[in-house]
Order: C-alpha cells, then structure tokens, then sequence
C-alpha cells in the first residue's frame, strides 16, 4: 500500500482522467437512479444535458434566422443595443420582413411632412415628447401628473431585478425624463435615484402591508408623504405574464433587505393571493381607488391583462354613474413578460395587447369616458413602428420592461425565472452584479428611450402630424388575411379612437403638471 501510495505522484496525467471518467461511470449506472439517459449511457450521457442547457444560445448565435427568434428576435435586440450604444442603427439594402405578412404594419406618410418650425420644442430638443393627458387633472387630484415622456419603465420589482439594474434604470429614466414604475415589490433605496416612480402594489402589498398580510392606508399614506418622487398609484388587477395566479415567494430568497423593503418576516415563505383581500367586487375596488386618491392626493390607476370584459364594463357604468374612477388604466399583453409563470398561463391565458386593448378601450368609448382615462400600453411595443399604431388605437404612453432590460445588457438568456442571469440583471447573485457598470447602463437605457421618441416622433412628423396622440385608426393598416390583405385599424377593430385634446407640444412644455413639479391643483394645465 506505501508503495502505491509513493508511486502515485509518478502516474500519467491520463490515469487521472481515466480514474475520474471511471468514478463517473460507476456513479451514473450503479447510484443515480433520477437520470434514465446517464445509466444507460455513462458519462456521454451529460453531454445531452449540458447541450440542452447551452440549447437557448446554440439557436440565438448559429441556428435561427433573424427575424426567426421569439419573444424578440435578432434584428429587435440589434437595434435596441444599437439605439441604446448610440450606434448604426439602420438597416440597408431595403427591409428583410415578408412585408405581405400577417400583421405586418405599415404607417401612412403623408405627402408633405410636419415641418418642425423655429424655436418649437422638438427643434429645441428632438426626443422631447411628454403625454398628451394629465394623469389625474379630470378627478380633480391634489396633484396630478403629466408624464414627461410617453416612453417609460414598466413594471418590474426589485427581488426579481437586482439592486444594480435598478439603480441603472432609475437614473436613466431620470436623464430620459421617463418614469420608473416600481413593480409589486416595493420601493427600495435603488428606486430613488432621482427618476419619477409610479408606486405599484398587487396582491402581496409589499411595501405598504401589515403583519397579517392585508393593506395599510397608514403605511401608504407615510410613504407617499417620506417620498416626493412618488408621481402616481398603481393598483394590479392581473399581469399579462400570469393573469388570475398568484404566486410564492421562498424564505430561502428573503435577505433582510428585501424583508424591510416588503415588510415580510426573514427566511419565511410569503404568499401572493390570485385576488384582493382589500376589495372583492368592482364597487369595492372604486371605493378603494377613491381612498388612496383622496388620502395621499396622488392620481390612482389599475393595470390588468385583458380577458372577459363583464367586469370592466361594471365599472366603466359605475364611472359614468358616480363621475368617479380611475385615473389611468394600464393594459398588459397576454404575451407574458418579465414575471416567470407556467407556460398554461403565459402561452393561453389572456388575450394579447392588440386584441386585449382593442377590446377594452371600446368599452369606454362606448360610454365617451375615454377623455378622463390615461391609457397606458405594455407588451412588447417597445420599438418606434408598434409605439405609433398603439397611439392609433388609443394608448397615450407606453411601458417597456424587457426593451429596456435589453438596453442595459439583457442577452434574452431566458433565465430570469432560476436567478443564473448571465448578465446580472434578474439575479440576487451578488457576483453576477458586479457585471453592471451603473453609469454606463443608465446611459445606455436614456439613450434608447431617446432613440426612441426620437424616431416615433419622426413617424409622427412623416404622417403630417406634430404628437404621436394625433395618430387616427385609418393612420395605419396592418395585414388581415389572404382575402382581405390589409385593412385599416378602424375596419380591423371595428372602432376609432377618440381625438386626444391635444393643442401644440409648445402648451405640454408649459404645462404646470409637467413632471409631476406642482403640490396641488390650484394651478391650470
């Protein structure tokens, strides 16, 4: 035995990787017994599983086409990493899309173009682009609100997002005079980075919850009051990613901070119910919508995926009822989005944005109360040409969630849901974090939101237009089918859009409510 052991350090390097594939094989076929594949083919076997974990990858980089990816393919994240580096982002030798497609959008320009005369605000400053509505103005809110871009972050926690790639997205949002919508997760020190929050809460009440799990007015109305960067309240009904499903957040992913940040107990499994213990009909839910207005001043607002429209109609005749209601309606793709959920969910249940919100607007221009709702937009209309016909259709902003995870690094990896994020951005792995150069993302994320506005408002400009609000539904048609071809949006959807009561851009720039700047409502928009 001492002379094995003496002769050991005298063996070949290949006797070492021999021994070690041998050690492997007899693991493989005589201990595991989870991994069919392994036991009847030792150690070639996790290759199958190592080339199934690299397969996202493998097809991003040298399988698929470019316009062949989903959720986003080749040339859409080309051009959000371009638009976001300040790069080429143009395309030459003509278009790649099968133009006869179904769904294909085509913008009508005008023969002669809106000229930008001298001294108007876009000559002043290009991407300058604020809503056409104030959030709040019609229900007489202590502080309504204008957002100051219609390009926004959406709705995406900290704790599903990491510390870094929050902080990066509140400073650019602050650079692109966007706002930053909080997700459900609570507002932590990383959203206060000087950028305009949308508070938002769902089920769990992170942040503004008690002991028992049920909401605080008392913990609002503090937070409100500690936190003037708070510009307006969402309240979530549903999201497009898992509508109707509530969901379990692991002791074992509950650090401290995010405990004081959700108020939830440390290293205990917190449960989000699939429904509201606050509200349980749609009376109950204007009344609440009501409460929060009234107690902390701020305009209030709801965002749900899009399915049967029972409901919705209940409270569209409750708002022309009682001349209350909410303040701005966000309207989620059934596309599914940042939030992980079974594919049931995020493949079938809800409708996508295009039917969703086609579906639901109609329900308020039915009763003409579109003029006292902000419409807001989010599922994947992150790119200029999709921007301009959801303007069409009635949307007065737009939320971005995985756009602008993609204008700070994300690579599509589809690992959000595992928290192995390669590039740092949904991980609490600390290591993988240190990856996220802050100023840098943040100027990247400001400079694609600038990209953007910039090239919406020249579509706008080429339809004849001076705001992207001013967009009609016979602005732009999209492709139907082999018999009909193409068909406006007002023929497609079987609606107009109402006309926004928009005056000049130089009258948004002078707005009092601009940004949020004003305590109360003693002024005039």
């Amino acid at each position: 035995m001492n002379n094995f052991i003496d002769n050991i350090p005298s063996l070949p390097w290949w006797t070492w990787i021999f021994l070690f594939l041998f050690l492997v094989a007899i693991w493989d076929i005589f201990i595991q017994r989870r991994h069919t594949i392994k036991h009847n083919f030792p150690i070639v076997g996790h290759l199958r599983y190592w080339l199934e974990s690299i397969g996202p990858e493998m097809r991003q980089y040298f399988v698929a086409n470019n316009r062949e990816e989903l959720p986003f393919n080749r040339i859409e994240r080309g051009w959000i990493y371009a638009s976001a580096k300040k790069e080429n982002n143009y395309e030459g030798f003509g278009s790649d899309r099968d133009l006869y497609a179904h769904q294909h959008i085509f913008i009508k320009n005008r023969m002669m173009a809106f000229s930008v005369p001298e001294g108007h605000p876009n000559a002043i400053e290009p991407t300058f682009v604020p809503c056409a509505k104030v959030m709040g103005l019609y229900n007489k809110r202590k502080k309504p609100f204008r957002p100051s871009s219609v390009v926004n972050v959406s709705a995406m926690s900290f704790g599903s997002l990491s510390a870094a790639a929050v902080e990066a997205m509140n400073k650019g949002v602050k650079k692109a005079q966007a706002y930053h919508n909080t997700g459900e997760g609570g507002l932590s020190s990383y959203h206060k980075h000087g950028g305009n929050i949308v508070f938002h809460f769902g089920t769990g009440y992170f942040g503004v919850r008690t002991p028992d799990g049920n909401f605080s007015m008392e913990k609002m109305k503090k937070l409100v009051e500690d936190n003037p960067c708070i510009k307006a309240i969402e309240i979530k009904l549903s999201q497009g990613a898992k509508p109707g499903k509530g969901g379990v957040l692991p002791g074992a992913k509950i650090t401290p901070e995010l405990a004081e940040i959700r108020g939830v107990e440390v290293g205990k499994d917190v449960l989000s119910p699939a429904t509201h213990k606050a509200f349980s009909n749609v009376q109950e839910l204007l009344a609440f919508i009501e409460d929060i207005a009234n107690e902390t001043g701020l305009p209030v607002g709801i965002k749900g995926a899009i399915g049967k429209l029972d409901q919705w109609e209940e409270l569209a005749d409750l708002m022309l009822a009682t001349g209350k209601g909410p303040d701005f309606i966000t309207v989620d793709g059934g596309e599914g989005g940042t939030g992980a959920a079974p594919p049931s969910f995020a493949d079938h249940v809800s409708l996508p944005w295009v039917y969703g919100f086609s579906s639901l607007y109609k329900v308020f221009l039915n009763r003409n109360l579109t003029d006292r709702i902000v419409f807001i937009g989010s599922g994947k209309l992150g790119f200029p040409a999709k921007a301009a016909m959801a303007f069409a259709m009635g949307v007065d902003c737009i939320n971005v969630a995985r756009e602008a995870m993609m204008s700070i690094g994300c690579i599509q990896a589809q690992a959000c849901h595992n928290n192995t994020c390669p590039t740092g951005i949904a991980t609490q792995n600390k290591w993988l974090q240190k990856g996220i150069d802050i100023p840098l993302k943040s100027d990247r994320l400001a400079q694609y939101f600038n990209t953007f506005k910039k090239e919406l408002l020249e579509i706008t400009h080429a339809a004849g237009y001076e705001h992207p609000s001013q967009f009609t539904m016979d602005d732009v048609q999209v492709n139907v089918d082999d018999n009909d071809l193409n068909r406006s949006l007002a023929s497609t959807y079987g609606y107009n859009k109402v006309k926004v009561a928009f005056t000049s851009v130089q009258d948004l720039k002078d707005c009092s409510y601009l940004g949020g700047k004003i305590e109360d409502n003693t002024l005039k928009a």
